[in-house]
């Protein structure tokens, strides 16, 4: 089978996912989604942090546990979904490249709920925390990167400079239309750094 790799870039309660493969070194698209990871797509629970700072602290932490504890099991089975598809096509999905903003460790939740900056933080972390879980639950080794750092670290992997990379990438979504954006763009190199086994900061199944 043919080796491939997922990338995610996040956001609140969805992120874009780009699966990749290798054709003579090149990167090649296999799929483009974008994964819910709420069951109900509302600011309530795309938000969940920004929610529970309106709550009583007991209900607070009960409401974000839950949003947690479902966007695991969404984001578990669009993943197994996608590995599962990916076999029958003859191509073995084992690696996962994930994206992250600041990767600050965030304080207990009486803290972030006191600040509206790490709420903000908070609810992103959230969403890659669950993409990170699914991704071990699915056997993925994992390439985690900051994406202010993301062109500069393929840069130097694909020895190509950024404006070459985001052409090449903007040109390998061109077959599949729109949404090709940014969110797109950064999932393909992402998965493709992953690929590459230029592991930024990887985390194996164990």
């Amino acid at each position: 089978m043919n080796q491939a790799a997922v990338g995610f870039r996040v956001h609140s309660g969805w992120a874009a996912l780009v699966a990749v493969s290798l054709d003579r070194g090149a990167p090649l698209i296999l799929s483009r989604q974008r994964v819910q990871l709420v069951k109900t797509f509302s600011y309530k629970f795309r938000q969940p942090y920004h929610t529970a700072e309106k709550m009583r602290f007991e209900e607070a932490g009960k409401f974000v546990s839950a949003v947690r504890s479902d966007a695991e099991s969404i984001a578990y089975r669009s993943l197994c979904a996608v590995q599962l598809e990916l076999k029958k096509r003859a191509y073995r999905l084992d690696r996962c490249g994930l994206l992250l903003a600041s990767g600050k460790t965030l304080p207990e939740l009486k803290m972030i709920l006191r600040s509206h900056a790490l709420i903000h933080t908070a609810d992103g972390v959230l969403f890659r925390e669950v993409l990170r879980s699914a991704s071990t639950r699915c056997g993925l080794r994992i390439t985690c990167a900051k994406e202010r750092e993301l062109l500069e670290h393929c840069a130097q992997a694909f020895s190509l400079s950024p404006e070459d990379l985001l052409r090449r990438v903007t040109e390998l979504g061109r077959p599949f239309g729109a949404p090709w954006s940014q969110d797109e763009k950064f999932a393909t190199l992402a998965a493709w750094l992953a690929l590459n086994g230029s592991h930024i900061h990887s985390i194996s199944k164990s």
